[in-house]
């Protein structure tokens, strides 16, 4: 089974420079646009098949790894068998906030999430799965900067976003002489012209901060303007997590023959409680 410290061996020991004209060409031109080759990538790296050029073999490898693999319309983007969810994203600009669309952010992924669809539910037997945020920094098709984070590391628990989601969708609810009808999104308004043939989608656009951002007091090693053609890794995982994940594949990191790649201990503040520190491993490697 894979997990976050294979795919993070695998980024190390394979890099590729320029990711969309990597896939590109694996792809006979059919994936154009650098958030597509992002996820390629990401699938890539958790089923071992950066290298690997044969797309039949390539598709077989994907479907051991994962039980589900979603679209910009259906999230997550990835879920692994027996594993995490994995939600992938791109940006060009070190300090962009997030786009979350119409999801506001998981602390876990929850199989009675109204936005999954049903495939996604019954992808395998599941209840709650620990979810990975994974965003990627691009200056131009170039691959700079690569945050891997637990998602309890980086959002709050979901009461937190559905109290206020549910307040806003009761209060568009009482406005007067408005036909509304039930929706995912907050709200839905019917007939609004004469004819009754028009509608109205009020929808949520959830975003979050940039991790270089939320973790700046960490002091990481992310000044980029030292060296902006690098590339880094950062990833944020869980203590208990991390340990867990070493239980059983002990040699993953330790393998990699390279004097850039650091494990350290952390604390970060907790998403509930700023107040209270939450132990981490930070891993975190630049070439």
């Amino acid at each position: 089974m894979t997990d976050i410290l294979k795919a993070i061996s695998n980024i190390i020991t394979n890099p590729v420079p320029d990711i969309l004209n990597h896939y590109q060409a694996i792809s006979n031109n059919r994936i154009n646009a650098v958030g597509d080759a992002l996820e390629e990538y990401i699938k890539d790296a958790f089923a071992d098949t950066i290298n690997e050029d044969d797309l039949r073999i390539r598709a077989d490898k994907h479907s051991q790894t994962f039980s589900w693999l979603g679209n910009q319309n259906n999230p997550p983007d990835m879920i692994l068998k027996n594993g995490d969810a994995i939600e992938v994203k791109k940006i060009t600009s070190l300090k962009s906030q997030i786009a979350l669309n119409s999801s506001y952010p998981k602390n876990k992924l929850l199989s009675s999430d109204p936005m999954l669809v049903s495939d996604c539910r019954n992808c395998e037997d599941w209840k709650e799965k620990d979810i990975i945020y994974i965003i990627g920094v691009f200056k131009k098709h170039k691959l700079n900067l690569l945050w891997m984070i637990y998602g309890n590391c980086y959002a709050a628990n979901s009461d937190y976003y559905t109290r206020i989601k549910n307040k806003i969708k009761d209060g568009i609810k009482e406005i007067q002489e408005v036909e509304f009808s039930e929706t995912k999104e907050l709200g839905r308004v019917n007939k609004v012209d004469p004819l009754g043939i028009t509608y109205l989608r009020i929808r949520g656009m959830w975003g979050i901060d940039n991790p270089m951002n939320v973790y700046d007091y960490l002091n990481l090693d992310l000044d980029r303007k030292k060296n902006d053609s690098c590339f880094q890794l950062t990833s944020i995982i869980p203590e208990d997590k991390y340990l867990s994940l070493i239980s059983q594949n002990s040699n993953t990191l330790q393998s990699i023959k390279s004097g850039n790649l650091q494990v350290s201990k952390s604390s970060i503040k907790s998403p509930n409680n700023p107040a209270q520190m939450t132990d981490v491993r930070i891993i975190s490697h630049v070439k």
